[in-house]
Protein backbone atom coordinates (compact mmCIF):
# COMPACT_ATOMS: atom_id res chain seq x y z
CA UNK A 1 0.00 0.00 0.00
CA UNK A 2 1.44 3.40 -0.60
CA UNK A 3 0.40 6.29 1.70
CA UNK A 4 0.66 10.06 1.30
CA UNK A 5 1.02 11.82 4.70
CA UNK A 6 -0.02 15.86 4.11
CA UNK A 7 1.95 18.21 6.74
CA UNK A 8 4.81 18.86 7.50
CA UNK A 9 5.84 18.95 11.69
CA UNK A 10 6.18 16.58 14.44
CA UNK A 11 3.24 15.06 14.35
CA UNK A 12 3.32 14.38 10.52
CA UNK A 13 7.05 12.46 11.51
CA UNK A 14 5.53 10.66 14.08
CA UNK A 15 2.69 9.17 11.55
CA UNK A 16 5.38 8.49 8.83
CA UNK A 17 7.83 7.00 11.23
CA UNK A 18 4.55 4.89 12.58
CA UNK A 19 3.57 3.67 9.68
CA UNK A 20 6.70 2.53 8.01
CA UNK A 21 6.88 -0.27 10.38
CA UNK A 22 3.88 -1.98 8.96
CA UNK A 23 4.29 -5.11 6.88
CA UNK A 24 0.90 -3.54 4.90
CA UNK A 25 2.99 -0.62 3.52
CA UNK A 26 4.88 -0.40 0.11
CA UNK A 27 5.82 3.58 0.25
CA UNK A 28 5.45 6.19 1.98
CA UNK A 29 4.76 10.08 0.67
CA UNK A 30 4.71 12.90 2.67
CA UNK A 31 3.77 16.90 1.52
CA UNK A 32 5.67 18.94 2.03
CA UNK A 33 7.62 16.90 4.84
CA UNK A 34 10.60 18.15 6.69
CA UNK A 35 14.32 16.79 7.07
CA UNK A 36 13.49 13.86 8.87
CA UNK A 37 10.13 12.22 6.99
CA UNK A 38 13.09 12.67 3.81
CA UNK A 39 15.46 9.75 5.75
CA UNK A 40 12.45 7.38 5.87
CA UNK A 41 9.75 8.58 3.11
CA UNK A 42 9.53 10.41 0.31
CA UNK A 43 8.52 14.59 0.39
CA UNK A 44 7.00 16.25 -2.08
CA UNK A 45 7.02 19.75 -2.03
CA UNK A 46 3.43 20.89 -2.64
CA UNK A 47 1.07 22.97 0.08
CA UNK A 48 -1.25 20.67 1.80
CA UNK A 49 -4.19 22.85 0.85
CA UNK A 50 -3.40 22.92 -2.94
CA UNK A 51 -5.49 20.18 -3.90
CA UNK A 52 -5.19 20.16 -7.12
CA UNK A 53 -1.73 19.87 -6.16
CA UNK A 54 -2.61 16.67 -4.04
CA UNK A 55 -4.05 15.27 -7.15
CA UNK A 56 -1.16 15.23 -9.10
CA UNK A 57 0.78 13.87 -6.47
CA UNK A 58 -2.21 11.07 -5.74
CA UNK A 59 -2.49 9.81 -9.64
CA UNK A 60 1.19 10.16 -10.34
CA UNK A 61 2.51 8.00 -6.69
CA UNK A 62 -0.84 5.23 -6.93
CA UNK A 63 -1.51 6.69 -3.61
CA UNK A 64 -4.01 3.92 -2.31
CA UNK A 65 -4.64 6.47 1.25
CA UNK A 66 -4.03 9.51 2.81
CA UNK A 67 -3.61 11.09 6.22
CA UNK A 68 -4.07 14.36 7.02
CA UNK A 69 -2.09 15.60 9.59
CA UNK A 70 -3.00 19.84 10.30
CA UNK A 71 -6.19 20.88 10.70
CA UNK A 72 -6.57 23.47 7.75
CA UNK A 73 -6.73 20.94 4.19
CA UNK A 74 -9.74 19.20 6.73
CA UNK A 75 -11.66 22.58 7.45
CA UNK A 76 -11.05 23.04 3.50
CA UNK A 77 -12.73 20.12 2.91
CA UNK A 78 -9.67 17.83 1.29
CA UNK A 79 -12.16 14.58 2.09
CA UNK A 80 -15.29 16.68 0.26
CA UNK A 81 -12.76 17.16 -2.82
CA UNK A 82 -11.75 13.35 -2.82
CA UNK A 83 -15.40 11.93 -2.49
CA UNK A 84 -16.43 14.33 -5.60
CA UNK A 85 -13.72 13.30 -7.95
CA UNK A 86 -14.21 10.43 -9.50
CA UNK A 87 -10.60 9.83 -10.17
CA UNK A 88 -10.03 10.09 -6.55
CA UNK A 89 -13.44 8.77 -4.26
CA UNK A 90 -12.40 5.39 -4.14
CA UNK A 91 -9.07 6.43 -2.12
CA UNK A 92 -9.32 6.50 1.94
CA UNK A 93 -8.75 10.12 3.84
CA UNK A 94 -8.06 9.87 7.32
CA UNK A 95 -10.17 13.02 8.65
CA UNK A 96 -13.28 14.29 8.71
CA UNK A 97 -15.00 16.08 6.06
CA UNK A 98 -16.15 19.72 6.24
CA UNK A 99 -19.36 19.43 8.14
CA UNK A 100 -17.31 17.14 10.63
CA UNK A 101 -14.56 19.60 10.88
CA UNK A 102 -16.55 22.62 11.70
CA UNK A 103 -15.61 21.38 15.21
CA UNK A 104 -12.23 22.98 15.03
CA UNK A 105 -13.30 25.44 12.54
CA UNK A 106 -15.89 27.18 14.44
CA UNK A 107 -15.72 27.88 18.45
CA UNK A 108 -19.25 28.44 18.08
CA UNK A 109 -20.52 25.40 15.85
CA UNK A 110 -18.78 23.26 18.65
CA UNK A 111 -20.29 24.89 21.75
CA UNK A 112 -23.98 24.62 19.78
CA UNK A 113 -23.24 21.27 19.40
CA UNK A 114 -22.45 20.35 22.74
CA UNK A 115 -25.34 22.23 24.01
CA UNK A 116 -27.48 20.40 21.81
CA UNK A 117 -25.89 16.95 22.97
CA UNK A 118 -25.75 17.77 26.13
CA UNK A 119 -21.67 17.65 26.76
CA UNK A 120 -20.26 18.98 29.90
CA UNK A 121 -18.54 22.51 28.58
CA UNK A 122 -18.03 25.96 30.30
CA UNK A 123 -21.21 28.64 30.18
CA UNK A 124 -20.60 30.55 26.94
CA UNK A 125 -22.24 33.58 24.23
CA UNK A 126 -21.00 34.43 21.14
CA UNK A 127 -21.02 38.01 19.93
CA UNK A 128 -20.13 39.54 16.38
CA UNK A 129 -19.31 43.48 15.85
CA UNK A 130 -23.52 44.46 15.53
CA UNK A 131 -23.97 42.76 19.25
CA UNK A 132 -21.00 44.29 20.92
CA UNK A 133 -22.36 45.75 23.81
CA UNK A 134 -23.87 43.16 24.65
CA UNK A 135 -20.76 41.26 24.89
CA UNK A 136 -19.38 43.66 26.85
CA UNK A 137 -22.67 43.29 29.21
CA UNK A 138 -21.74 39.38 29.54
CA UNK A 139 -18.28 39.78 30.14
CA UNK A 140 -19.51 41.52 33.17
CA UNK A 141 -21.81 38.55 34.51
CA UNK A 142 -18.51 36.55 34.62
CA UNK A 143 -15.68 36.03 37.25
CA UNK A 144 -11.91 36.89 36.58
CA UNK A 145 -10.19 35.48 34.31
CA UNK A 146 -12.28 36.14 30.97
CA UNK A 147 -11.85 33.89 28.35
CA UNK A 148 -11.96 35.22 24.16
CA UNK A 149 -11.72 32.20 21.85
CA UNK A 150 -11.33 33.69 17.60
CA UNK A 151 -14.29 31.75 16.06
CA UNK A 152 -12.24 30.45 13.06
CA UNK A 153 -9.12 29.18 12.80
CA UNK A 154 -6.38 31.31 14.11
CA UNK A 155 -2.97 28.80 13.63
CA UNK A 156 -3.29 28.29 17.64
CA UNK A 157 -3.57 32.07 19.17
CA UNK A 158 -6.94 32.77 18.92
CA UNK A 159 -7.39 31.98 22.25
CA UNK A 160 -7.12 35.02 25.13
CA UNK A 161 -7.66 34.39 28.31
CA UNK A 162 -7.15 38.23 30.62
CA UNK A 163 -7.25 39.30 34.22
CA UNK A 164 -9.12 42.45 34.32
CA UNK A 165 -12.69 43.31 33.13
CA UNK A 166 -11.25 46.53 30.70
CA UNK A 167 -9.16 44.55 29.84
CA UNK A 168 -11.43 41.45 28.27
CA UNK A 169 -13.82 44.58 26.91
CA UNK A 170 -10.75 46.39 24.96
CA UNK A 171 -10.01 42.82 23.37
CA UNK A 172 -13.24 42.43 22.61
CA UNK A 173 -13.84 45.02 20.51
CA UNK A 174 -10.08 44.49 18.86
CA UNK A 175 -10.92 40.99 17.89
CA UNK A 176 -14.64 41.91 16.56
CA UNK A 177 -13.88 45.40 14.82
CA UNK A 178 -10.69 45.86 14.42
CA UNK A 179 -10.30 42.01 13.26
CA UNK A 180 -7.39 41.43 15.28
CA UNK A 181 -6.83 37.90 13.97
CA UNK A 182 -8.73 38.42 10.28
CA UNK A 183 -11.95 36.66 9.56
CA UNK A 184 -11.42 34.28 12.57
CA UNK A 185 -12.15 36.67 14.66
CA UNK A 186 -15.61 38.07 12.96
CA UNK A 187 -17.36 35.88 15.19
CA UNK A 188 -16.20 35.84 19.51
CA UNK A 189 -17.02 33.24 21.98
CA UNK A 190 -16.93 34.56 25.36
CA UNK A 191 -16.94 31.56 27.87
CA UNK A 192 -16.60 31.08 31.45
CA UNK A 193 -13.01 29.73 32.88
CA UNK A 194 -12.54 26.37 33.99
CA UNK A 195 -10.47 25.98 37.38
CA UNK A 196 -8.92 22.84 37.08
CA UNK A 197 -5.66 20.78 35.13
CA UNK A 198 -6.13 20.79 31.47
CA UNK A 199 -5.47 17.00 29.54
CA UNK A 200 -6.38 16.05 25.99
CA UNK A 201 -7.86 12.60 25.17
CA UNK A 202 -8.01 11.04 21.67
CA UNK A 203 -10.29 9.06 19.94
CA UNK A 204 -10.17 7.39 16.43
CA UNK A 205 -13.46 7.01 15.43
CA UNK A 206 -15.01 5.50 11.78
CA UNK A 207 -18.19 6.98 12.26
CA UNK A 208 -19.69 4.27 14.17
CA UNK A 209 -17.69 2.49 16.47
CA UNK A 210 -14.07 4.34 18.69
CA UNK A 211 -10.96 3.25 20.07
CA UNK A 212 -9.32 5.95 22.81
CA UNK A 213 -6.36 6.60 22.52
CA UNK A 214 -3.47 7.18 25.32
CA UNK A 215 -4.08 10.52 27.22
CA UNK A 216 -1.57 13.18 27.27
CA UNK A 217 -1.11 16.47 28.91
CA UNK A 218 0.68 19.30 26.80
CA UNK A 219 2.59 22.31 28.35
CA UNK A 220 1.65 25.60 25.88
CA UNK A 221 3.55 28.17 27.71
CA UNK A 222 6.93 29.33 26.33
CA UNK A 223 8.55 30.03 30.32
CA UNK A 224 9.21 27.49 33.25
CA UNK A 225 6.13 27.74 35.37
CA UNK A 226 3.72 27.74 32.85
CA UNK A 227 4.94 31.37 32.04
CA UNK A 228 4.89 33.82 29.44
CA UNK A 229 3.68 33.93 25.75
CA UNK A 230 1.56 30.96 24.20
CA UNK A 231 3.03 28.20 21.93
CA UNK A 232 2.08 25.70 19.74
CA UNK A 233 3.37 23.30 22.75
CA UNK A 234 6.52 22.86 24.52
CA UNK A 235 5.98 19.29 25.16
CA UNK A 236 4.00 16.60 25.98
CA UNK A 237 3.49 13.48 28.95
CA UNK A 238 1.66 10.81 28.43
CA UNK A 239 -0.07 8.60 29.98
CA UNK A 240 -1.78 11.69 32.53
CA UNK A 241 -1.50 10.32 36.20
CA UNK A 242 -4.14 11.60 37.47
CA UNK A 243 -6.38 10.27 34.53
CA UNK A 244 -7.15 7.48 36.31
CA UNK A 245 -9.67 4.47 35.16
CA UNK A 246 -12.63 5.83 37.07
CA UNK A 247 -11.76 9.54 35.30
CA UNK A 248 -11.52 8.37 32.24
CA UNK A 249 -14.69 5.96 32.21
CA UNK A 250 -16.46 9.40 32.91
CA UNK A 251 -14.62 11.00 29.75
CA UNK A 252 -16.00 7.83 27.57
CA UNK A 253 -19.89 8.29 29.30
CA UNK A 254 -20.23 11.61 29.07
CA UNK A 255 -18.42 13.00 26.64
CA UNK A 256 -16.93 10.61 23.62
CA UNK A 257 -20.16 8.76 23.63
CA UNK A 258 -22.36 11.64 23.54
CA UNK A 259 -19.62 13.32 20.75
CA UNK A 260 -19.58 10.13 18.70
CA UNK A 261 -23.73 9.65 18.54
CA UNK A 262 -24.06 13.26 18.46
CA UNK A 263 -22.48 13.42 15.26
CA UNK A 264 -24.48 10.63 14.23
CA UNK A 265 -27.68 11.70 15.06
CA UNK A 266 -26.37 15.29 13.01
CA UNK A 267 -25.97 13.28 10.16
CA UNK A 268 -22.03 13.88 10.15
CA UNK A 269 -19.83 10.81 8.70
CA UNK A 270 -17.48 11.44 10.89
CA UNK A 271 -13.79 8.97 10.41
CA UNK A 272 -10.26 10.57 11.76
CA UNK A 273 -8.97 11.82 14.97
CA UNK A 274 -10.89 13.91 17.00
CA UNK A 275 -8.98 15.55 19.68
CA UNK A 276 -10.67 16.48 22.99
CA UNK A 277 -9.44 19.03 25.26
CA UNK A 278 -10.36 18.45 28.39
CA UNK A 279 -9.99 20.41 32.04
CA UNK A 280 -10.86 17.96 35.32
CA UNK A 281 -12.76 20.09 37.53
CA UNK A 282 -12.89 18.50 40.95
CA UNK A 283 -12.57 14.88 39.43
CA UNK A 284 -15.57 15.82 37.00
CA UNK A 285 -14.21 16.34 33.03
CA UNK A 286 -15.71 18.95 31.06
CA UNK A 287 -14.70 20.05 27.30
CA UNK A 288 -12.30 23.06 26.47
CA UNK A 289 -12.28 22.41 22.55
CA UNK A 290 -12.51 19.42 20.04
CA UNK A 291 -9.87 19.75 17.36
CA UNK A 292 -10.22 17.39 14.22
CA UNK A 293 -6.93 15.86 14.19
CA UNK A 294 -3.76 14.80 16.47
CA UNK A 295 -2.06 17.06 18.48
CA UNK A 296 1.37 17.93 18.63
CA UNK A 297 3.42 17.77 20.21
CA UNK A 298 1.23 15.35 21.81
CA UNK A 299 1.16 12.84 18.86
CA UNK A 300 4.69 12.26 19.31
CA UNK A 301 4.11 11.18 23.05
CA UNK A 302 0.93 8.87 22.23
CA UNK A 303 1.80 6.99 18.70
CA UNK A 304 4.92 5.79 19.89
CA UNK A 305 2.72 4.12 23.03
CA UNK A 306 0.90 2.26 20.57
CA UNK A 307 2.40 -1.18 20.14
CA UNK A 308 -0.14 -2.33 17.17
CA UNK A 309 -0.22 -1.82 13.81
CA UNK A 310 -0.95 1.74 13.05
CA UNK A 311 -2.00 1.26 9.52
CA UNK A 312 -4.71 -1.75 10.41
CA UNK A 313 -6.72 0.91 12.70
CA UNK A 314 -6.90 3.18 9.86
CA UNK A 315 -7.96 0.04 7.63
CA UNK A 316 -10.77 0.02 10.05
CA UNK A 317 -11.97 3.43 10.06
CA UNK A 318 -11.60 3.35 6.07
CA UNK A 319 -13.82 0.41 5.96
CA UNK A 320 -16.08 1.12 9.44
CA UNK A 321 -14.77 -2.36 10.68
CA UNK A 322 -12.92 -0.70 13.63
CA UNK A 323 -15.11 -2.78 16.28
CA UNK A 324 -13.34 -5.33 14.98
CA UNK A 325 -9.39 -4.23 15.36
CA UNK A 326 -7.83 -4.34 18.22
CA UNK A 327 -4.35 -2.73 19.66
CA UNK A 328 -2.18 -2.47 22.25
CA UNK A 329 -0.40 0.13 24.25
CA UNK A 330 2.59 0.42 25.89
CA UNK A 331 2.17 1.09 30.01
CA UNK A 332 5.25 2.74 30.08
CA UNK A 333 5.54 6.65 30.35
CA UNK A 334 6.45 8.60 27.03
CA UNK A 335 8.10 12.13 27.83
CA UNK A 336 8.13 14.61 25.09
CA UNK A 337 10.39 18.21 25.40
CA UNK A 338 10.43 20.38 22.05
CA UNK A 339 13.56 22.36 20.81
CA UNK A 340 12.69 25.74 19.50
CA UNK A 341 14.20 28.59 17.63
CA UNK A 342 15.25 31.81 19.74
CA UNK A 343 12.64 34.30 19.98
CA UNK A 344 9.98 31.77 19.66
CA UNK A 345 7.04 32.33 19.14
CA UNK A 346 7.59 35.52 18.33
CA UNK A 347 10.61 36.76 15.90
CA UNK A 348 12.95 33.68 14.93
CA UNK A 349 15.65 32.96 12.58
CA UNK A 350 15.65 30.06 10.30
CA UNK A 351 18.72 28.30 8.51
CA UNK A 352 20.29 27.36 12.06
CA UNK A 353 22.93 23.99 11.26
CA UNK A 354 21.88 21.52 13.65
CA UNK A 355 24.36 19.05 14.87
CA UNK A 356 24.90 16.21 17.18
CA UNK A 357 21.33 14.49 16.31
CA UNK A 358 23.06 11.52 15.48
CA UNK A 359 24.53 11.04 18.91
CA UNK A 360 21.33 10.66 20.20
CA UNK A 361 20.29 6.91 21.31
CA UNK A 362 18.29 6.32 23.94
CA UNK A 363 15.35 8.54 22.74
CA UNK A 364 12.79 9.07 19.39
CA UNK A 365 14.08 12.02 17.08
CA UNK A 366 11.12 13.58 15.91
CA UNK A 367 11.56 16.83 13.14
CA UNK A 368 9.62 19.33 13.17
CA UNK A 369 10.71 22.70 11.82
CA UNK A 370 13.65 21.13 9.81
CA UNK A 371 14.95 20.86 5.93
CA UNK A 372 17.68 19.22 4.62
CA UNK A 373 20.58 21.80 2.32
CA UNK A 374 23.94 20.62 0.74
CA UNK A 375 23.43 17.54 3.49
CA UNK A 376 22.70 19.83 6.56
CA UNK A 377 20.22 19.81 8.87
CA UNK A 378 18.81 23.77 8.67
CA UNK A 379 16.15 24.84 11.09
CA UNK A 380 12.84 26.02 9.05
CA UNK A 381 10.57 26.88 11.84
CA UNK A 382 9.35 27.92 15.23
CA UNK A 383 9.45 24.81 17.21
CA UNK A 384 12.13 22.50 15.46
CA UNK A 385 12.29 18.79 17.02
CA UNK A 386 10.45 16.76 19.41
CA UNK A 387 12.38 14.36 21.67
CA UNK A 388 10.22 11.75 23.30
CA UNK A 389 12.05 9.05 25.73
CA UNK A 390 10.18 5.86 27.19
CA UNK A 391 10.69 5.16 31.33
CA UNK A 392 8.78 3.49 34.20
CA UNK A 393 7.96 7.29 35.30
CA UNK A 394 8.15 10.21 34.32
CA UNK A 395 11.21 11.35 35.76
CA UNK A 396 12.86 8.38 34.21
CA UNK A 397 11.84 9.65 30.92
CA UNK A 398 12.38 13.03 31.10
CA UNK A 399 16.12 12.58 32.49
CA UNK A 400 16.58 10.26 29.32
CA UNK A 401 14.78 13.00 27.09
CA UNK A 402 17.07 16.08 28.79
CA UNK A 403 19.78 13.94 28.48
CA UNK A 404 19.37 13.17 25.07
CA UNK A 405 18.98 17.34 24.49
CA UNK A 406 22.69 17.78 25.68
CA UNK A 407 24.11 16.27 22.41
CA UNK A 408 21.92 18.49 20.25
CA UNK A 409 23.17 21.88 18.70
CA UNK A 410 22.10 25.15 17.08
CA UNK A 411 22.79 28.15 17.46
CA UNK A 412 19.79 29.93 20.03
CA UNK A 413 18.18 26.87 20.69
CA UNK A 414 16.01 26.91 23.50
CA UNK A 415 13.89 24.45 25.09
CA UNK A 416 11.70 24.58 28.87
CA UNK A 417 13.72 22.60 31.94
CA UNK A 418 10.37 22.04 33.59
CA UNK A 419 8.42 19.53 31.41
CA UNK A 420 6.23 16.99 33.66
CA UNK A 421 6.83 19.50 36.42
CA UNK A 422 3.23 19.41 38.09
CA UNK A 423 2.37 15.94 37.41
CA UNK A 424 5.91 14.47 39.14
Amino acid sequence: MNILILGSGGREHAFTLKLSQSDKVNRIYVAPGNAGTSQIATNININPTDFKAVKETVIKNQINMVVVGPEAPLVNGVHDFFLADTALQNIPVIGPKKDGALLEGSKDFSKIFMEKHNIPTARYQSFTKENLSEGFLFLETLNSPYVLKADGLAAGKGVLILDSLKEAKNELEEMLTNQKFGEASSTVVIEEFLDGIELSVFVLTDGKSYKILPSAKDYKRIGEGDKGLNTGGMGAISPVPFASEDFLSKVEERIVIPTINGLQKDGIDYRGFIFIGLMNVDGNPQVIEYNVRMGDPETEAVLPRIDSDLLDLFEGVANQTLDKKSFSINPKTAATVMLVSGGYPEAYENGKEMTGIEKVTESIVFHAGTTIQENKTLTNGGRVMAITSFGDTIDEALKKSYASIENIHFENMNFRKDIGFDLI
